[in-house]
């Protein structure tokens, strides 16, 4: 007589789904979801709002130092209401610069200089300022006067 005959194969139980058993995870999984799609949201947002800044950028590798104003009022335009920024020049424009980011020292002490401004630095001060100025906040009043 033969003692494995008598025994049975073994059974092995069936694979454990990858479906969420409880709904805990499936409320989980829909926070995840909709954190995911907010953050998509708000980083298209943002990209459209800054599309003005690359632009910017894009031309000023492309343009003379001569021009490197025109496109700073240009571009000061896009971010601020047209009434604060439009009729600035002078005084009033370096102080605008000096509130909404770091060029002001170039233009400031320009007239003072016994050289010229280089067009290297020229474009590297406008590019610093065009990439870190800071747009305005809805409901705050700047003034520019000096």
């Amino acid at each position: 007589m033969d003692p494995l005959a008598g025994l049975a194969d073994i059974v092995t139980p069936p694979p454990v789904s990858w479906l969420p058993q409880t709904w805990g995870w499936a409320v989980l999984g829909a926070v995840l979801l909709v954190l995911l799609a907010w953050m998509l949201w708000r980083w298209r947002k943002r990209r459209e709002a800054n599309r003005y800044r690359r632009e910017a950028l894009s031309e000023l590798s492309e343009i003379p130092v001569a021009e490197i104003p025109a496109l700073l009022k240009r571009t000061a335009l896009a971010a601020w209401p047209r009434d604060k920024v439009a009729a600035l020049s002078g005084e009033q424009w370096v102080a605008f610069l000096q509130v909404s980011g770091p060029l002001a020292d170039l233009l400031n002490d320009a007239e003072y200089r016994s050289t010229s401004v280089s067009s290297e630095e020229a474009k590297t001060e406008a590019k610093h300022w065009i990439e870190n100025h800071h747009k305005p906040i809805m409901g705050l009043n700047m003034t520019f006067e000096r």
